[in-house]
C-alpha cells in the first residue's frame, strides 16, 4: 500500500478501497462484531483524548492535541469505512444517504430532538 500525501484529494470511495487493503480480523466477511467493537472503543478514545484536553489544558487545543485527535477520527473512519463494506455500501452512498436525512429533518424542522423517525 503506497502512502497518500497530506493534502491529497482522496474521494471517500477511495479511502474506503486502500482501507480496506488493511483489513484482517476474525470473522471478516461475516460478522461485523469486530469492526462494531473496534469503532466503539475508538471513538471512545476521541472522547478520551477530548477529556483530557479539558483537564489538562483548560480546554485549549494546540497543534500536537488537535493531531493527536485527527488520527483518532482516522480510526473511526477506518472501521465506519469496514463496517459499511460488511453492510455492502460504499462511504460515498452512506454520506448521501445521511445528507438526504439530515436536509429532510431540517426542511421539515426536526433536526432537534430524537429519534430515527422524525
Amino acid at each position: 500500500m503506497t502512502d497518500i500525501n497530506a493534502g491529497q484529494p482522496l474521494s471517500l470511495n477511495q479511502y474506503q478501497q486502500l482501507a480496506q487493503k488493511t483489513a484482517q480480523y476474525p470473522g471478516k466477511g461475516k460478522d461485523l462484531t469486530y469492526p462494531a467493537l473496534g469503532l466503539n472503543g475508538e471513538a471512545g478514545e476521541v472522547a478520551d483524548k477530548l477529556k483530557k484536553v479539558f483537564r489538562d489544558n483548560h480546554g485549549e487545543f494546540d497543534p500536537e492535541r488537535k493531531e493527536a485527535l485527527a488520527y483518532e477520527l482516522g480510526d473511526c473512519l477506518w472501521y465506519i469505512a469496514d463496517l459499511a463494506i460488511e453492510l455492502g455500501y460504499s462511504l460515498e452512498t452512506v454520506a448521501v444517504m445521511n445528507v438526504n436525512k439530515l436536509s429532510s429533518r431540517a426542511r421539515r424542522g426536526l433536526i432537534g430532538g430524537d429519534g430515527d423517525n422524525r
